[in-house]
């Protein structure tokens, strides 16, 4: 990414083994993240080229002295931050919050400068390996049969990330839960209530498109209105109540005042959108309401063996959010297509000749 709006495809030389922990990844398929478009957008400041990406799978061509959890031809899924796996947070499930957490598309763990984010052909794994990487246990001819592509790469982030909004609030059997945010996020985050037991759920969707996989998923209900009016609709869906729990999946300041504002007193809302656009909390509205606020960056680590199952069993298939699949060369128009709202979610692939 050169700017705002400017995405290239280049060349640029295969990564190289530099430290022990290090791994070398052929990637066989990444994507682009709604948090990719802030950059895009302008609204986060590009002042250099940023390689972009950190969401992929793929296969394992070499390891360092000190990776022992996959080998070569082992099929991976790569959690979108690395980690440790031994600092108190990690031991305590929260590898999000990792004292060595480190990202694909930043310099790594040990400062130095990245060898690219996961929108490439091959990767490279810095420093945290070992710890980082998730063999899948099936072959990749076995996995392309099967279809499993899309599911396994939403859970390198936002199968994780719509789990750990429905985790972070703290949602149950008989609840009542709405998704703020019709993104893959939001719609991963609509699976994630039904498989914890959510009795209704409620998406908050303007687009058919996206409202009929809402629907697919999970949701028994879908609310277009913003605002005041949400706050109406949703009342007269409850016969006068609230939710129970709200599942912030956007990151904006009115995101987040509207998934207070549909919770009921003493209920929870549970937030995974990247903060922008100023997301202060008004306290003595939480104060007064008793309404509990927790989330952050989804530990997806800890979450894939959880969900992992799943996809393979054929329980739930995330993987329904890309509707659109092109190769690396094409990755301007993935970024187009994602900001202009004609597609949820683009897979990209290698060119053939990768």
């Amino acid at each position: 990414m050169y700017g705002p709006g400017e995405v290239k495809s280049e060349i640029r030389p295969d990564p190289q083994i530099l430290t022990p922990g290090d791994a070398i990844i052929r990637v066989v398929a990444a994507c682009v993240c709604g948090s990719d478009l802030w950059g895009y957008r302008g609204i986060d400041e590009v002042d250099e080229p940023r390689r972009m990406g950190h969401e992929a799978i793929g296969v394992v061509t070499e390891v360092g002295a000190e990776v022992h959890n996959a080998k070569p031809g082992d099929f991976v899924i790569l959690p979108f931050s690395l980690s440790c796996g031994k600092c108190q947070a990690c031991r305590h499930g929260v590898d999000a919050s990792c004292d060595h957490c480190a990202f694909f598309d930043s310099d790594d763990a040990a400062g130095r400068e990245s060898q690219g984010g996961c929108q490439s052909s091959m990767l490279r794994v810095p420093d945290l390996a070992d710890h980082t990487m998730v063999p899948v246990g099936l072959s990749e001819a076995e996995i392309k049969k099967r279809g499993l592509l899309p599911d396994l790469l939403t859970l390198s982030d936002v199968m994780c990330t719509g789990y750990h909004a429905a985790v972070s609030a703290q949602v149950g059997p008989d609840d009542v839960v709405a998704v703020v945010g019709d993104g893959a996020v939001g719609l991963c985050a609509i699976i994630a209530a039904k498989l914890l037991g959510a009795k209704r759920i409620i998406a908050m969707s303007r687009h058919e498109d996206r409202a009929a996989l809402a629907r697919e998923f999970g949701a028994t209900d879908v609310v277009p209105e913003r605002g005041e009016a949400a706050v109406a609709a949703i009342k007269k869906l409850l016969d006068g109540d609230l939710v129970d729990a709200a599942l912030e999946c956007v990151g904006t300041k009115e995101s987040m005042e509207q998934a207070i504002d549909i919770t009921r007193g003493g209920g929870r809302v549970g937030y995974v959108g990247v903060p922008h656009g100023g997301s202060e909390l008004d306290l003595w509205k939480l104060f007064g309401r008793n309404i509990t606020v927790g989330g952050g960056m989804a530990s997806a680590r800890d979450y894939i063996p959880k969900l992992l199952p799943l996809v393979l069993n054929g329980e739930i298939h995330p993987g329904k959010v890309f509707d659109l699949t092109l190769p690396l060369s094409e990755v301007a128009e993935a970024y187009a297509a994602m900001d202009h709202r004609t597609a949820i979610k683009v897979m990209l692939i290698p060119d053939k000749t990768d």
